[in-house]
């Protein structure tokens, strides 16, 4: 019997939260969701995920950042997907495989908002195999 992965979902935006959720959920993950930065902060005390996807822009412009990084540093294999509406809201276009963006983001992938569910469930299982 396969035991099923954990993921980890967290978004201030309830909408996309329950969207990317009940996606992970219908592909036969795990999930727990957290509502920003210190809500995920919280969860990770309980909760080991095998993947994570976060949201950039939460309680504070850098919350995606500073949570990628909380999330490496207590589990540097867990792949870490951030979702983002950066590009949209200010015009910036950035990748995590950009020049230096790799060394500083720790993010595995960066999916622009709103993520299509077929994209999504595409990378989680790309990166799960990894």
């Amino acid at each position: 019997m396969t035991t099923k992965k954990n993921i980890l979902v967290v978004d201030d935006d309830q909408d996309i939260l329950e969207q990317v959720s009940l996606t992970m959920k219908a592909a036969g993950y795990n999930v727990a969701t957290a509502g920003g930065q210190a809500e995920a902060e919280e969860v990770l005390l309980q909760f080991v995920p095998d993947l994570a996807i976060i949201d950039l822009m939460m309680e504070h412009m850098d919350s995606g950042f500073a949570l990628c990084h909380h999330i490496k540093s207590l589990y540097p294999e867990v792949p870490v997907i951030l979702l983002t509406a950066v590009a949209a809201t200010t015009g910036l276009d950035f990748s995590a495989r950009q020049g230096d963006a790799s060394s500083w983001m720790k993010a595995d992938i960066l999916l622009d908002k709103p993520a299509r569910p077929e994209q999504l469930r595409a990378e989680v299982k790309r990166l799960m195999r990894a």
